[in-house]
Parts: structure tokens; sequence; C-alpha cells
């Protein structure tokens, strides 16, 4: 009889397969596609069948944000760097001690950072750097947003493929987060922003050179409506890129 578990993976391979089939020139909300680094992004699916997105930042350490990996499930990477989907297991999950699961799902500011640590090492993708926000962030700063997401709410068929946004911040930024929008739309109507699946792609200043400076935590529509197409929340990595580097030493690796 088939375990609980081994169904679910199995059905997220399946899903992996589906997902993968879509076409190349599919993009997040109308964005290009992030070919430059898409050997550093990575899909993770989890037992209870959901997916997010994770940046590499070591050849066995996968960094993501922590509503993606809440525990009670087990998780998984989808590898294709051998020429065919595979699942590679993750040994073990941190997530930042500060994160705040109901006050994220209420879009407020939180520790919405986790690194999850395989079995063996991913071949061939390129870690990127841990880095911080230039100082200060202002409304009007420009941040590319990566995910393997998809391009329409509840649409399953379109995410799988790394893609790429530029948005520019809005509001009054901070420390504890920051929030996006489509510099053609404002919000005010559907746009460019992240969707489901999105989670916990990395974040990037357009133009720097620091590496991820942020994750993707949330989106929603226009005018703050449900759905996605408005704002994007992303968790700067300001706070946190101590206990990220500190996490890694711990687990042996530099």
């Amino acid at each position: 009889m088939t375990s609980p578990l081994a169904g679910a993976m199995k059905a997220g391979l399946l899903l992996a397969l589906v997902l993968a089939a879509t076409p190349a020139g599919a993009i997040v909300g109308g964005a290009r596609r992030a070919d430059g680094i898409a050997s550093s992004v990575v899909t993770i699916v989890g037992s209870r069948g959901n997916f997010c997105t994770g940046a590499v930042v070591a050849p066995r350490l996968v960094l993501t944000a922590a509503h993606c990996v809440v525990p009670g499930a087990d998780y998984r990477i989808v590898d294709s760097s051998s020429g065919r989907l595979e699942l590679r297991s993750v040994r073990r999950v941190a997530i930042h001690p500060g994160f705040n699961s109901q006050g994220m799902r209420q879009h407020r500011a939180s520790a919405d950072v986790a690194l999850l640590q395989l079995d063996l090492p991913l071949v061939g993708r390129r870690p990127l750097a841990v880095g911080t926000p230039q100082t200060p962030v202002r409304a009007g700063s420009r941040f590319t947003i990566v995910g393997n997401g998809v391009t329409i709410r509840g649409d399953g068929k379109s995410g799988g493929v790394t893609r790429s946004a530029e948005l520019v911040v809005t509001g009054q930024p901070g420390t504890w987060q920051i929030r996006l929008v489509d510099p053609a739309t404002g919000g005010t109507r559907a746009g460019l922003s992240a969707c489901t699946g999105d989670s916990g792609g990395p974040v990037f200043e357009v133009g720097g050179r620091t590496g991820i400076v942020g994750v993707v935590s949330w989106a929603v529509g226009a005018n703050e409506s449900a759905g996605c197409g408005g704002l994007t929340g992303v968790t700067p990595l300001t706070l946190y890129r101590e206990w990220i580097l500190q996490t890694m030493r711990e687990w042996g690796t530099s």
C-alpha cells in the first residue's frame, strides 16, 4: 500500500512534469524570463501539495520563505540538472525563530525566512550570494523578483518555469518589509507581481551587486483585492542575513 507521503510526492512529481511542459515563453504576469539565474532557482514541493520557490545559496542549501516549509509536512526539491526531473530529499529545515505565521497571513512584517539542507548537493547550479538592500530603500527604488510560480492565480499549469519581474517600491519601506508594485500600473490595476508558487523566490536590487537581498512573502491583486497583479510583499534580509550565515556555519557550510 502506498504511504500518504509517497503518494503525495508522486503527485508532486507528476505536477512538476506538467509544469515543466509549460512553453518557454511563459512569464510571471508578463515579465521576461530570468535566463541569467534560472539555474540558481529551484521549485520546492511539499507533501501537502503546496509548492514554492527557493534559491541555491550553497551546493546543499536552499533559501526560501518560512511559510513555505511549516512543520508537519515533508519537502523535496525538484531537480532537472541530470536531464530528467528528480525529487531531492531535504535533510532538515531551519525556520527563523522570529517568524509569525498569523502575522504573515495578514501581510504584516515577519521573519519569513528559512533554510533547507539537502541530503546531496545540487550539481550544476551556481550558488547565489546573500546580501542586504542598500540603505535607505526609498519609494521608487527598483527590485527584481524571481520565481517559479503561476502566471494567473488558480492556473496550476503555468508554473515551474523561472521568470522575473522588475518592480518599484511603494509606500514607506523599512527593514522589516518592502512592498513592490508594477511601475506601469502602480497597483491600481492588474500588472506585474508575484503569484502562487513564487513565495520564497529571491529578490535583487536592480543594478546592485549584493546578491539576494530579500525573499518574496505574499502578493495581492489590484487595489489590494484577492489574487495577484497588485502588491508584492518582500521580506528584506537586512535583519536576517546574520542568522542565515550563522545557520550555514552551524551546518558546516561556509
